[in-house]
């Protein structure tokens, strides 16, 4: 399984809204940008496919910018990827459909699709606010490591 740049620039963006919405403000494109120093225009692109696959909201406004669309634990990985990479769990090809149906099968069957559920099981197991919790005590750990 190969993520894209837009899949991980999207994962980024989900935790960073987690974190700044806890006061449940909304936080606009350009503050998520400088924060992850992602290009702006790219992350619109990706907050666009987000809020369409329903799992940001945007308010518009002066106090504007996203919010997720439900709460941090109720969101994950696999969602937010499903929603950016169109060939997230895509079916693998046929090997030798014609000369050993028998093998084709067991490929499909044994290899390919526990592959694939495997990915999706682990995906679908992590949560946005996982990442969040993860993240923040890695960057409490690492203020603590630089005060020693």
């Amino acid at each position: 399984m190969r993520v894209s740049a837009k899949g991980r620039y999207a994962l980024a963006a989900m935790i960073e809204i987690a974190r700044q919405t806890r006061t449940e403000e909304s936080v606009p494109v350009v503050v998520i940008s400088k924060t992850l120093g992602i290009s702006k225009i790219f992350l619109e692109q990706t907050v666009s496919q987000l809020k369409k696959d329903g799992l940001l909201y945007s308010i518009k406004g002066k106090k504007g910018g996203y919010q997720l669309a439900r709460e941090a634990n109720n969101i994950t990985v696999y969602d937010v990827l499903a929603a950016i990479e169109s060939g997230l769990l895509e079916k693998a090809g046929e090997t030798v459909p014609h000369q050993s149906p028998s093998i084709e099968a067991t490929l499909a069957l044994r290899v390919w699709e526990t592959l694939d559920d495997a990915i999706e099981a682990a995906l679908q197991g992590i949560s946005i606010q996982d990442l969040l919790d993860q993240s923040e005590q890695l960057g409490n750990d690492q203020a603590f490591m630089m005060n020693m």
